[in-house]
Formats: structure tokens, sequence, C-alpha cells
């Protein structure tokens, strides 16, 4: 039944989105590639990433079968939908224009300084209930929980390390 359920998902999300596609796909800030869409149900990106929930944390890792590190698990999830997002939370730090708390929306990308250096970007995630600084977000953890889990921005292990939010979903 697991399995089928990703199947089903993907045969819904071509029925009910419309593609266009861009010849050009040239790097979008800082190496963000987008395929162009008309519509991307935001809501539909959370309930595709929740599936996950539970799946292990695995340094690296970018295979629901094996495991998922926090920018492998963004990365699949959105290739998911037709969007090429940087491979590395690196990769997120000089992508888009950083959002205002009251601009989060669901589906959006959370970026994160690391834990001990905060001039390097260290974990991203996915918004799932937006409500600003208190919003909660969809991710591969490494700490404590070791696995695809929701978390609150408002815990201060994130608040603290809270480097911006992009909406990816509008990258141009």
């Amino acid at each position: 039944m697991k399995n089928t359920v990703p199947v089903l998902l993907l045969l819904l999300t071509v029925l009910f989105s419309s593609f266009t596609f861009n010849n050009n796909n040239k790097t979008q800030s800082d190496s963000v590639k987008k395929i162009q869409t008309t519509t991307i149900e935001r809501d539909s990106i959370i309930l595709y990433a929740k599936q996950y929930l539970g799946t292990p944390y695995l340094y690296a890792g970018s295979n629901p079968n094996k495991g998922f590190d926090c920018s492998g698990f963004v990365h699949f999830v959105f290739k998911n939908f037709g969007l090429t997002l940087p491979r590395s939370s690196g990769g997120y730090k000089n992508s888009g224009k950083a959002l205002k708390a009251e601009e989060f929306k669901v589906g959006d990308v959370l970026v994160f300084y690391g834990n001990k250096d905060r001039n390097i970007i260290g974990h991203v995630g996915i918004i799932c209930k937006a409500n600003g600084m208190q919003s909660k977000f969809i991710h591969a953890s490494s700490g404590k929980a070791q696995k695809v889990t929701i978390t609150g921005l408002d815990e201060e292990h994130y608040t603290k390390r809270f480097y911006k939010c992009v909406d990816v979903l509008s990258l141009k």
C-alpha cells in the first residue's frame, strides 16, 4: 500500500496540474533551476512530503527507501513537482529574496544556519503550516528525531539559527 500512494499522488498531480516547459533552464539565483509551471498547489507539496514522515535521517541521503538528509528531502519533494532545487543546504544562501514573517506560505523553504557556525547554511525545511515565526515545517532532522518530522519554527534551537524563508515556487 505504501508504494501505491506515491504513484497515485503523482498521477493526480499530473492530471490536475498544467505544466509548460521552458527550454531555457538557465541557473536561477545561484543554482536554483526551475521548470516553469502554471500551477503547483502548495497543499499538494505538503501532502506529498507528509507521506515520508518517519523516514530515517541519512547523511547525504535522497532516497526514501534508504533515508534523507535535510536538503535531500527538500530536493526530492520538489523534484516530484518539476522543480530542481539545490541539493545542498548551502545552495540556498543566495537563492531567492528573503520573505518577511507575515509573507510565509505553505510550501516555502526555511533556511537555517549550521549548529556552530553562523556563516554557514546548515539546514532547510518546508513550511507545512504558515504562521510567521510560529510556523511549522517538515524536514529531515539530524537531531534527536533522526527522521523526517514536523517541528515548530518557534522552538529555540531553530529560532536562533533562522536565516531566511524563500518562496521557491515564485523564483524566476
